[in-house]
């Protein structure tokens, strides 16, 4: 399986996301940029997830149906040709970092997944039902981690 590429201008791998993006702030999505999706991908699929949250594994962001020939995406948008999610919070798209005041900073783990085949997922699926679904038709992907702490 081959690597894709991601990354942000808004912050470099495993450091702080700015308040900017977090749900209490502004709650703007950061911009992601990625490279080295293969030819043969059908879609790209989108996860944020934050697997330090007090009550299991959170989903902050899920995108599916997203233009394999895209090459990110920008602060506060929806990726080309995706189809945003239901998110944890009940809200459809993007829904920024909000840990409990005091906690240890949360690990925010950005994932781009490129599949063989559309993904099918429920509206408002959790973590663990996308990583099955992408499992089954993933070719390649890349990860990208966030910090943040209140």
């Amino acid at each position: 399986m081959t690597g894709i590429d991601i990354g942000s201008d808004a912050f470099n791998d495993h450091t702080f996301i700015a308040r900017r993006h977090a749900y209490e702030a502004a709650n703007v999505s950061p911009p992601l940029a990625w490279s080295g999706v293969p030819d043969d991908a059908a879609e790209l699929v989108l996860l944020c997830e934050d697997p330090d949250a007090p009550s299991g594994t959170f989903v902050h962001w899920i995108v599916v149906g997203i233009d394999p020939h895209s090459g990110g995406v920008g602060a506060g948008q929806s990726p080309p040709r995706g189809t945003a999610l239901v998110n944890g919070y009940g809200e459809r798209g993007w829904g920024g970092p909000h840990p409990p005041p005091g906690d240890d900073a949360h690990h925010y783990v950005f994932r781009l997944y490129a599949l063989a085949e559309p993904c099918v997922l429920p509206d408002a699926p959790r973590a663990e039902q996308v990583h099955e679904a992408v499992d089954r038709a993933r070719i390649a992907d890349g990860t990208l981690v966030g910090l943040y702490r209140r």
